[in-house]
């Protein structure tokens, strides 16, 4: 059944030598990867969560326009997983998955203070930062899957404001 699923891969990651926090989600979603940016899916929570957070107007913005704000508090932005076959956007349908070299990337962020996984899957496929002396936070999914209430997110979100 694997051979039918459509390989689908993530996008670059995005940051700079001075992010102190990295947000790493499992892999994008089909409306993402069709738009090419991270949380494009309109109920995806991720902008409005990160817009209440830095306090900055992130959904009013244009895509490059919160790429450059996220940047400037700081954060950036990235997928543990590289590349599977999966169909349609769900993480549970994820197969034949290969996770990117996360401990390869760290290495260019001297500055990074948290690793933040947006979600439980992409807690759990970042197996290679187990054994890393850094601070790790699983937070809820701002997927629209993840029926939690926005401000329940929210609640949790905001354990990263002490580390910006």
């Amino acid at each position: 059944m694997t051979e039918s699923l459509e390989l689908k891969s993530c996008f670059p990651p995005v940051f700079t030598s001075q992010t102190r926090v990295l947000i790493l989600g499992s892999l994008p979603g089909d409306a993402s990867l069709q738009a090419g940016q991270y949380y494009a899916h309109p109920r995806n929570q991720f902008w409005r969560l990160l817009q209440a957070i830095l306090k900055q107007p992130l959904c009013q913005l244009d895509y490059h326009d919160r790429l450059q704000v996220l940047q400037q508090h700081k954060v950036g932005l990235w997928d543990v997983i590289a590349s599977a076959q999966r169909q349609g956007s769900l993480d549970t349908a994820i197969r034949q998955q290969q996770n990117n070299d996360l401990k390869a990337w760290l290495s260019r962020l001297p500055a990074l203070r948290v690793v933040a996984f947006n979600g439980a899957t992409a807690a759990k496929a970042a197996t290679q930062l187990r054994d890393l002396p850094l601070t790790c936070l699983t937070l809820p999914s701002s997927s629209p899957a993840h029926t939690l209430a926005f401000e329940r997110k929210l609640l949790a979100w905001q354990q990263l404001m002490a580390y910006l």
